[in-house]
C-alpha cells in the first residue's frame, strides 16, 4: 500500500526536508524518494547545511546528513547541532557508506535518530524517516497542547491571585470608611514595610515575591477595627482603660476575620496577614498584646509592621492629636516611649528613616 503524503503541517505549511550531501547523484536519489512528502532543500557540504539550519530552524521537519563531505563533515554538523540543543527539535538521519561502529556510536550518543547505510533501499529509508518525522510531529502537537493548558492554568491562577488580592484591598478599604486615618495609613504601612525589607538587612532570606506578599499582608494589620464601635474608634481624645481594652481586641478580631475567609487561604500573603493582624502590637520586652510574645517569638515581619505602624501613627495627624515633628518621632521611638523594639530592627530602621520621612514631607 502506498504511503499517504505528509507534505503539509496542521497549519497547511509545506513540510521541508534538508538533504546535506556532497554527491549530487545521492542528493538526487533522496530527492526522488522524499519529494512526494516534503519540499526538498539541498546543501552540498556541512557548512552550507548548518548555515541553513541555524537561519531557519523552525522550517525543517527532517535532515538527511552525509558523513564524508568537504569543508565540514556530517559529524561536525552533529556536534554543532548538539551544542545548540537542536537535535531534540529536528530529527536528523545519518545516511552514509562509512557506518563504522565508532561513527554509529558517536552519532547515536549525540542524538541522531537513525544511521542508514548506503546504498539506500527506497521503501525502507522512506518508512524509517517518515515514521520518525510523524512521531516528532505528534510530540510537537502534544507539547503545544500541554503548553496551551499550562498557559490557561497560569492565567487562572493569576486571576485567582488577583481576586484574592482584591479581597485584601477591599477589606482594608472597609476600614477606611470607618476610620478616617486608615486609608492613607495602610498605604504608607505597605510602602514602609516594603522599603525596610528591600533596603536593609531585615529582608535577608526573603525573595522579592515574599517581600511583596508581606507588604500586601501589612495592609491588613488593622482589619479587626471593623469590630470596634465607632464611639471608640473615632473618639477625639484619650481612651479610658475600659475603652482601650476594647480597642486592643482588634488584633484578635482581625485574625479571626481573616481565618473565616477560606478563599483567602489560597493567597500567599494569608500566612503573613494572619500573623501581622494578631501580633503587630506585641513588643520586644513582652509587654505588648494580645499574647505577650517577646523577643524572637515575634516574627520579623510582624516586628517590621509594628514599627512601621508606630512610626506612621506618630508622624501623622489623628483625631486625638496633631502630627509630631520628625525629630520628636525619632526621639520617641529611640527612647522607647512607644514600647520596646528589637535593637537590630531599630538599627536598620534608623539607617533609612530619612528616606521614609520624605513621604510625610510631601503631604505636609
Amino acid at each position: 500500500m502506498e504511503e499517504t503524503p505528509v507534505r503539509k503541517t496542521e497549519h497547511g505549511i509545506p513540510e521541508c526536508m534538508l538533504i546535506i550531501d556532497d554527491d549530487e547523484i545521492n542528493r538526487g536519489i533522496l530527492d526522488n524518494i522524499f519529494s512526494p512528502f516534503y519540499t526538498i532543500e539541498e546543501a552540498e557540504n556541512g557548512k552550507i547545511g548548518l548555515e541553513k539550519l541555524l537561519a531557519r530552524t523552525e522550517d525543517y521537519s527532517a535532515v538527511l546528513l552525509d558523513v564524508m563531505m568537504p569543508v565540514m563533515d556530517g559529524m561536525e554538523v552533529l556536534r554543532h547541532l548538539k551544542e545548540r540543543q537542536l537535535l531534540d527539535k529536528i530529527p536528523v538521519f545519518l545516511i552514509t557508506a562509512e557506518a563504522s561502529v565508532d561513527t554509529m556510536r558517536e552519532a547515536y550518543q549525540m542524538g541522531v535518530m537513525d544511521v542508514i547505510s548506503k546504498p539506500v533501499v527506497p521503501f525502507v529509508v522512506q518508512r524509517r524517516v517518515n515514521s520518525v518525522v510523524e512521531l516528532f510531529r505528534a510530540r510537537k502537537r502534544l507539547g503545544n497542547v500541554v503548553e496551551r493548558q499550562q498557559s490557561e492554568l497560569l492565567l487562572q491562577a493569576q486571576k485567582i491571585n488577583e481576586l484574592n488580592q482584591g479581597m485584601l484591598e477591599t477589606l482594608s478599604a472597609a476600614i477606611e470608611f470607618r476610620d478616617v486615618e486608615s486609608g492613607e495609613h495602610v498605604r504608607r504601612i505597605h510602602d514602609i514595610t516594603s522599603y525596610l525589607l528591600l533596603h536593609t538587612p531585615l529582608g535577608e532570606g526573603f525573595d522579592e515575591e515574599e517581600i511583596e506578599q508581606i507588604a500586601l499582608a501589612s495592609i491588613m494589620h488593622d482589619v479587626g477595627k471593623i469590630a470596634i464601635p465607632d464611639a471608640i474608634l473615632n473618639k477625639p481624645g484619650r481612651l479610658t482603660p475600659e475603652e482601650f481594652e476594647i480597642m486592643k481586641t482588634h488584633t484578635i478580631e482581625g485574625a479571626h476575620l481573616l481565618e473565616r475567609i477560606p478563599q483567602l487561604r489560597e493567597n500567599g500573603a494569608y500566612h503573613y496577614a494572619y500573623d501581622i493582624a494578631r501580633h503587630h502590637h506585641e513588643r520586644w520586652d513582652g509587654r505588648g498584646y494580645p499574647d505577650g510574645l517577646k523577643g524572637d517569638e515575634i516574627t520579623i515581619w510582624a516586628q517590621v509592621v509594628s514599627l512601621a505602624d508606630v512610626y506612621d501613627a506618630l508622624s501623622s495627624k489623628r483625631v486625638y492629636k496633631d502630627a509630631f515633628t520628625r525629630e520628636r518621632v525619632v526621639a520617641m521611638i529611640k527612647n522607647g516611649e512607644c514600647g520596646v523594639f528589637n535593637p537590630r530592627l531599630l538599627e536598620c530602621f534608623f539607617t533609612v528613616e530619612k528616606d521614609l520621612a520624605v513621604m510625610y514631607e510631601k503631604e505636609a
